[in-house]
């Protein structure tokens, strides 16, 4: 064996002895958790937050946001390596837009988005700074609403989008399971990923009419779905029924011959 051989061998039996948690499997953090998370108070305070969000999840640092060298402390904060900081209010929903242009520009035709700089919501005020948590209709509730208005009106369009957010997450349970079997799901799946775009849209709509109407063409589009959906399980249901029936024919036809051989055998 080779000194190539031997060192490649002796570093794969060393990464089988590391432990699942090892901080040595994990990508290395950014020199700006490093020092955050060592601060007290405020200046340490958002690390805590990022860590539990839906952002660090994601592998999305301080930097993916904020810019600058998240290897470099000394050029950390520095703009000439593409800082920004912290935005304004008015500057807020271009910030977060820039990773979620369909999401602004939904915000940005809503009612909320109309009153931008005028004592309206900005992304922070509903999804939080440095704590984001993934988005579900979970965000519509009383406690949040009511700090501006009242939630009536919130009530109603979280009421009318629950059932198609259930039907979106069963009709795609449904289509990973098929696609775990082989099964040619992606024509489905396409249909399904637009219409989730289309229902999408509509978390930052405030117009009780319009969520309504949507919802029942979004529906209508689920149906659909469900109806192919259906089709490919009573095929397989046919199948297994045909399958049944020969193994059963097999094991008939195996027990007569069984039966006459013996009636042979005893003459």
């Amino acid at each position: 064996m080779n000194m190539l051989r031997a060192s490649t061998l002796i570093l794969a039996l060393l990464s089988l002895m590391l432990p699942a948690g090892s901080p040595c499997a994990q990508a290395p953090e950014t020199v700006c958790i490093q020092c955050h998370g060592s601060l007290q108070d405020k200046l340490g305070a958002p690390v805590g937050l990022w860590r539990t969000s839906i952002h660090a999840e994601n592998d999305i640092s301080c930097n993916g946001c904020h810019g600058g060298d998240p290897k470099d402390a000394a050029y950390a904060m520095s703009p000439a390596r593409g800082f920004i900081g912290v935005p304004s209010e008015v500057d807020t929903p271009g910030f977060c837009g820039r990773c979620h242009p369909g999401v602004l520009k939904d915000y940005l035709s809503s009612a909320h988005g109309k009153a931008l700089g005028n004592g309206g919501p900005t992304c922070v005020t509903c999804h939080g700074n440095h704590d984001i948590v993934k988005a579900t209709l979970s965000l519509i509730n009383e406690k949040s609403c009511t700090r501006c208005h009242s939630f009536e009106r919130a009530r109603i369009i979280r009421d009318a989008m629950q059932g198609t957010e259930a039907s979106i997450q069963g009709i795609g349970e449904r289509i990973g399971g098929f696609q775990a079997t082989g099964v040619d799901t992606e024509r489905l799946a396409k249909g399904l990923f637009a219409v989730r775009n289309s229902f999408h849209s509509l978390f930052h709509e405030v117009n009780v009419t319009r969520v309504k109407s949507e919802s029942s063409r979004i529906n209508a589009e689920l149906a659909k779905l469900d109806k192919d959906l259906r089709a490919i399980e009573d095929a397989r249901e046919r199948r297994k029924v045909a399958g049944a029936i020969v193994v059963a024919g097999l094991l008939a036809a195996a027990f007569l011959a069984h039966l006459l051989r013996k009636s042979f055998e005893k003459r």
